[in-house]
Parts: C-alpha cells; structure tokens; sequence
C-alpha cells in the first residue's frame, strides 16, 4: 500500500512504555497499584479506527509494546496480550478500511518497560538478540510493512527521576545501537521512523544532521502553541520549532507530529508552518499523537485530536481529501 502523503494517527495497543511515578519497575518488584494488563478495550479500537476511515486517515502507528503474545520472546507478553491470530484479524480489518499499520517498538532507555527483564541488559549479546528477533516477528506479522517506527525519544536522565534505575547511551554507543535497530528493520524491508529528541535534548544539533541517515524518517515533535511560548523553555521550545527546518535544509524526509495533548490548537499550527516551510518532496505526512489509553473512558481524547489534524488538513490540504 503506497501513499503520496500519510495522514496518521498514533494508536495505542500497549500502555507500557514507562514506569508510573508510584511504581516500582514492572516484572521486579510489582506494587498493587500496578496492573500488568494493558487497558486496550477492543471495542474502543473498532470505533477508533471507524473514525479515522470516516476522516480519511492512510494510515496508523500502533504502539505495540507487550500487547502481542510473541512466539520468540513469550516472557515479555502482559497476561492479556492480544494473539497474533486476533492481531492480524485487526489488521486485516484496517487495511479494509483504508488504514495502513505502522508497527512501533520504543527502543529509548526512557520507554523501555515493554521489554521486562530485556530493560535490564541495554547494549548486551542478550539484548541485540532480543531486539534482532522481536523486530523480524513484528516484521512478519505485519506482512513486512513499508515502514517502522523504532522511537528513541526521552532518552535523557531528567525523564528517568522516578526510576530505580537511570540507563543514557551517549557518544558511539548511542548510534550503534540506533543503527543497529534501523538495520534490523530496513532488513526485513521496512523503513525506519524515529523521534528527532537526540537532535535537541542534548544540544547534538550538528551531530545528529551529519551523522543521521537519510533513510530514516524523521518525526520531529512539538505540542505547544508556535505564537506563545512558556516562559519558562522559551529557547528550547524555539529550537524544537527550528528543528523543522534545520532537518528540512539537509534534505531529510519528515513527517512533522503534532498532539492536542498541551495545545487544542497545535495542528493547524503544525500543519501550516510545514506547509509554508518544508520542500513539499521531503514532507511525507503528518501524526497526530493523543497519548490516550484506547478506552470508551478514554475516547473523548483520541477523537479529538484525530478530529483536529483533520480539520487542519481540511483547511491547507483540502485536494487530499477528495
């Protein structure tokens, strides 16, 4: 399934992709405010992917984490994982609706609860092994899709203070292991996607725009207002903004992401400051990430947000969605 421009939404299936601030490590030492079980409800999941089909949505990047009952590393599956069986039923079911999947696994040492006791030999033979097998069983089970997203955000000490343990790569380290898990994808033939944080969290700005591959897809993020800044991060927010550009300049696809998250009015403001921006050959699309559980309680959150990149999109892209 091959799109001009992806209009995607990010969808969780997991909800393990970090530790709460009240719990310990999940798989070590379990507190009962703790729930192993994802909170995915299938019927919220059917809805949401109706409202995205109704408002045209391409495509979908499924947060997956622990949610699928995997035949290579069965330990790290939560107790009600979804089957692959059901999984591929669900994506079948997407792909009916005009929905491509996109697989995601967070590999950021900040994101990393999914992968259990794996959270624990970062940059070990055991974890590379991990990683190596965990991609090419997604890669199966999504008929080897045309991209991958492999995360990589947060990866910085200040978003690890409620965690007993704190894991940073930095230097060489960093990069070999992010391309050693964009390789692993692109081998099974799926296009790595990653979060653009290593470009602005710690200043690697020329770093990262010289060493970065250009087969990676950036998805750099911003979900505040772009007019008013918070006083308190005026300069970094104003980078991250920048970095739109900057990425842009040395010929890098994007797929700018956006989120109601902080800011109900964050994706027309994306989608129009790209617009105006980006080299239309290297804007490949846009996100919108409500960071809400898939739940009935939880529907008001991701409707939203879905609702607004496409009235954003209605707005600047109207020829799309004819």
């Amino acid at each position: 399934m091959k799109h001009d421009m992806l209009w995607c939404a990010f969808v969780y299936l997991s909800d393990h992709q970090w530790d709460d601030a009240s719990s310990a490590p999940r798989g070590w030492y379990l507190k009962p405010s703790y729930n192993e079980n994802n909170s995915t409800e299938v019927e919220a999941w059917d809805d949401y992917m109706k409202f995205l089909a109704e408002r045209k949505y391409n495509s979908a990047i499924i947060d997956l984490g622990d949610a699928i009952k995997y035949e290579s590393h069965p330990e790290i599956s939560a107790p009600n994982a979804w089957t692959k069986d059901f999984m591929k039923q669900k994506l079948d079911e997407m792909r009916a609706l005009g929905i491509m999947p996109i697989p995601k696994l967070n590999f950021s040492c900040g994101h990393m609860t999914w992968m259990k006791q794996y959270n624990r030999m970062v940059s070990s033979p055991a974890y590379y092994q991990f990683c190596a097998d965990i991609i090419k069983e997604v890669c199966e089970l999504f008929d080897y899709p045309e991209y991958f997203h492999i995360g990589f955000d947060e990866e910085v000490e200040r978003k690890q203070v409620t965690f007993e343990k704190v894991v940073v790569r930095a230097r060489d380290l960093w990069w070999h292991d992010f391309f050693y898990i964009a390789g692993e994808c692109e081998k099974h033939g799926a296009r790595p996607m990653c979060w653009a944080d290593y470009m602005w969290e710690r200043g690697h700005e020329q770093l990262y725009l010289d060493r970065m591959s250009k087969s990676v897809v950036q998805m750099n993020w911003f979900y505040q207002t772009f007019t008013e800044y918070p006083e308190t991060h005026p300069k970094r927010y104003d980078f991250r903004i920048k970095s739109y550009e900057l990425l842009n300049e040395r010929g890098f696809d994007q797929i700018p992401t956006c989120s109601s998250y902080q800011c109900q009015v964050n994706a027309y403001q994306t989608v129009a400051f790209c617009k105006e921006k980006l080299d239309p050959t290297l804007l490949k699309g846009f996100l919108t990430a409500a960071w809400s559980r898939t739940t009935e309680a939880d529907q008001y959150f991701f409707k939203n947000d879905a609702h607004r990149l496409y009235l954003a999109r209605k707005a600047l892209y109207p020829e799309t969605l004819k």
